[in-house]
C-alpha cells in the first residue's frame, strides 16, 4: 500500500519505520527536511510538500505537535484538504483538540473523504518497540477495514471509542492519569532521599510492588541518572494538559490535581520545557 507520513520526530520517524519495514511504499514529509534522513536511507520517498499528498497515497498520517499544527496540516492553505480526493483515508496521530478533531472530520466528509483521530500513548519506548496503546474516533467502518491493520504494526492496544473526536478525549485522559502520577514519582523520590534511603534499592522495591506505574518504570530510571533526553517533550506535555483543562472548563468540572501539575510544570525555565522529557519535573525538586 501507499503511504504517506507527515511528522517524522521522536516518536514519528519510528511509527513510520514500522510501516516500511511491514513492505509498504512510504513517502515522508517534515517541515525540518533533514529529519527524515534516516528514512529516506532505509527506502522512503521524500515529499517536499504536503499539499502533495493525497496525490501520492490513498492513506495518510500525520503526527506533528500542536493543534496549530495539525489545522495547518489539514485544513491550512496549502494543507492536505486542497488534493484530497473522495474515499481517501487521513489519520490523525498527534494529541489535539477534540474540537478540532471534529472539525476537520467534517470538512473531509464534505468531498467524500475521511479523516480519523488516532491518538497514542507510550512514549519514544512503545513507538520503537511498535508497543504504543492507540486511541481511536471516527468513521468506524473505515477503521476497521482500513486503518486497524495498518496501526497493528504500531501498537498493542488498540480500542475504538467512537465518532470523530472520542480518540482525543481518550488521550487527554489519558494525559490526566499520567500528570499525577509524575508527580508522584518525583515526590517519592525527594522524599526518600531527604531520609537518606539508597535510592536504586528504594526504585527496585517500589517499582516492583504496589507503588509501580509507568511513570515510575519509564521515567525513574532516567531521573536517577539525571538524563533529560526527551521520550515526550515537557512543551508537549504542558500543551496537553491545557487542552484537557480547557475541555474541563467547557464542562464546568474542576480537577484541581491536573491544575496543580499542570502550575508546577509550567513553573519550570524555558530551556526545560522546550529541550527536557517529562522527566524534568524533577527539577522542581531539586532531585
Amino acid at each position: 500500500m501507499k503511504i504517506v507520513w507527515i511528522g517524522t520526530g521522536v516518536m514519528g520517524e519510528s511509527m513510520a519505520g514500522h510501516l516500511l519495514d511491514a513492505g509498504h511504499e512510504l513517502f515522508v514529509y517534515n517541515r525540518t527536511q533533514s529529519k527524515t534522513a534516516a528514512l529516506v536511507k532505509r527506502g522512503a520517498n521524500l515529499l517536499e510538500k504536503i499539499e502533495d499528498a493525497p496525490l501520492k497515497a490513498d492513506i495518510v498520517f500525520s503526527m506533528v505537535g500542536y493543534p496549530k499544527d495539525v489545522e495547518e496540516v489539514y485544513l491550512g492553505e496549502h494543507g492536505l484538504l486542497k488534493n484530497a480526493k473522495k474515499g481517501q483515508i487521513f489519520v490523525d496521530m498527534s494529541t489535539s483538540s477534540p474540537t478540532l478533531a471534529e472539525k476537520i472530520s467534517a470538512e473531509f466528509a464534505k468531498i467524500g473523504a475521511f479523516a480519523l483521530d488516532l491518538p497514542v500513548t507510550g512514549g519514544d519506548i512503545g513507538a520503537k518497540n511498535g508497543t504504543l496503546s492507540i486511541m481511536a474516533g471516527g468513521d468506524k467502518d473505515i477503521f476497521e477495514k482500513n486503518v486497524l491493520p495498518l496501526v497493528q504494526h504500531l501498537g498493542k492496544n488498540i480500542t475504538y471509542f467512537g465518532k470523530a473526536g472520542k480518540g482525543q478525549y481518550t488521550k487527554l485522559a489519558n494525559q490526566i492519569a499520567i500528570a499525577t502520577t509524575m508527580i508522584s514519582v518525583a515526590e517519592s523520590f525527594k522524599f526518600a532521599k531527604s531520609v537518606g534511603l539508597n535510592m536504586d534499592d528504594f526504585f527496585k522495591t517500589v517499582s516492583t510492588g504496589s507503588g509501580g506505574s509507568f511513570s515510575m518504570t519509564s521515567y525513574g530510571p532516567r531521573i536517577l541518572k539525571g538524563d533529560f533526553k526527551p521520550g515526550f517533550f515537557v512543551h508537549h506535555f504542558i500543551k496537553d494538559m491545557r487542552l484537557a483543562l480547557e475541555e474541563c472548563e467547557k464542562m464546568n468540572i474542576k480537577l484541581p490535581g491536573l491544575e496543580l501539575v499542570y502550575k508546577l510544570y509550567t513553573s519550570l525555565e524555558e530551556e526545560v520545557k522546550n529541550t527536557n522529557g517529562t522527566q524534568a519535573i524533577s527539577k522542581y525538586y531539586n532531585l
